[in-house]
C-alpha cells in the first residue's frame, strides 16, 4: 500500500509584522449622549470607553482589511507574492458569499493563495493566529497574513445604548512567518456553547442582542484559567510576561484580569478600549500595533493574548512581538 507523504513545517512561527487600520470618525460619548439616554460618565463608569471609531461609507470591510494588512506587510518586509495564506476573521460580514478573504488577497496582489474567512466573534483574530501558525509549522503555508476586520455598527443598533456604546469598527493584521526558534505559543482554545446566546443576531434580526451583565462574569470567573494554561503550554509564567493584551472589550473585565494573574507595574497593560471601543475580532492586533508605536511595547517583547466573545469562544496564546 502506498504511504501518504507529508510536508515538512518549521521548528517555530513568529509574527514578522503588524498593522492597524483605524476609520476617520471619532465618536464621543458626549456625541452619543444627544441621542440616548446615557453620558460620558454613566459609559466611563461601565466600560471605560471615552470614544469610538465608526466607519463612513467608503470604509467597507474589504478596505479596512487591506489598509491593515497592507501595513503588516510593509512592515514585515515580504513582498506579496511570498504570502501562501490569507485569514481573515470578521464577524459583521453583512453577505456570506463570496468570503472577503480572496478579495483581500487579490487587492493586496498576493496571487492564488489559500484564502477563506472565519468567524469565531471577537476571538476570531487569536483562532485565526493559531491555525496560521500551526499551518506553518505543518508545512501546509510558508507565511500567512492574518486579518481581524470588523464593521460592528452595520450590526448594532446605534439607538440601543447596551450596545451602541460599546462597539465599534477597524481592522488590524499580522504576517506570520516560519522560525526557528517558536515565537508563537501553543494556543488554547475552546468554547462554552451552553451560553451561545449571550452574543448573538437571532434569525430573521439584523442587529446584535449581547446579555451585557453573564458575558462579563464569564469573562472574569472563567477566562482566567485559560490565560494560565496559555502560559503554562508556553513554558513560561506571569514574571516573563511584558505586555498584557487581552480582547479589548470593558475596561473593567481588563482591570479584572490584570489583578487576578498578579501582573504588577512592570506589565504593559493593552487598554485601547478607551480610544477605540470593542472593535471585536480586530481588537488585540489593533491594541498591539497602538502598543508598538506608541513605545510602550518593544520588538521582542513577550505578550500574552486572550480573545473571545460570540459563540461563546475563547483563545489565548503567548507570542513574541516583532
Amino acid at each position: 500500500m502506498t504511504t501518504i507523504q507529508l510536508k515538512q513545517g518549521a521548528p517555530g512561527a513568529r509574527i514578522l509584522g503588524l498593522g492597524g487600520y483605524r476609520p476617520r470618525r471619532r465618536v464621543t460619548n458626549d456625541e452619543l449622549a444627544q441621542t440616548m439616554d446615557t453620558s460620558d460618565e454613566w459609559i466611563q463608569a461601565r466600560v471605560g470607553i471615552a470614544e469610538r471609531r465608526w466607519a463612513s461609507d467608503d470604509e467597507t470591510l474589504v478596505e479596512m482589511a487591506v489598509a491593515a494588512g497592507g501595513k503588516a506587510l510593509a512592515a514585515s518586509g515580504l513582498d506579496p507574492d511570498q504570502v501562501d495564506l490569507v485569514i481573515v476573521a470578521s464577524a459583521s460580514l453583512r453577505a456570506p458569499i463570496p468570503g472577503i478573504g480572496p478579495q483581500v488577497a487579490h487587492r493586496l496582489g498576493i496571487p492564488r493563495p489559500g484564502a477563506f474567512d472565519l468567524n469565531a466573534g471577537c476571538a476570531g483574530f487569536c483562532y485565526a493566529l493559531g491555525v496560521a501558525s500551526d499551518a506553518i509549522r505543518a508545512g501546509s503555508a510558508r507565511y500567512a497574513l492574518v486579518v481581524g476586520a470588523e464593521r460592528l455598527t452595520d450590526v448594532t443598533d446605534l439607538t440601543d445604548r447596551s450596545t451602541a456604546v460599546i462597539f465599534a469598527d477597524g481592522a488590524g493584521a499580522a504576517v506570520v512567518g516560519p522560525a526557528d526558534e517558536p515565537a508563537i505559543g501553543p494556543v488554547v482554545w475552546g468554547s462554552d456553547g451552553d451560553q451561545h446566546t449571550a452574543i448573538e443576531i437571532a434569525a430573521g434580526s439584523s442587529t446584535m442582542t449581547m446579555a451585557g451583565q453573564a458575558v462579563y462574569r464569564w469573562a472574569t470567573t472563567k477566562l482566567t484559567d485559560t490565560l494560565v494554561e496559555a502560559m503554562e503550554s508556553a513554558g513560561v509564567g506571569p514574571a516573563d510576561i511584558d505586555v498584557f493584551a487581552p480582547h479589548q472589550a470593558n475596561l473593567r473585565i481588563v482591570e479584572s484580569m490584570t489583578k487576578r494573574l498578579g501582573f504588577g507595574e512592570d506589565t504593559v497593560v493593552a487598554r485601547d478600549i478607551v480610544q477605540s471601543g470593542n472593535t471585536s475580532a480586530a481588537s488585540v492586533p489593533l491594541a498591539l500595533t497602538a502598543l508598538l508605536e506608541s513605545g510602550e511595547a518593544k520588538s521582542g517583547d513577550l505578550a500574552l493574548v486572550l480573545g473571545y466573545g460570540a459563540g461563546l469562544t475563547f483563545a489565548g496564546q503567548v507570542l513574541r512581538l516583532p
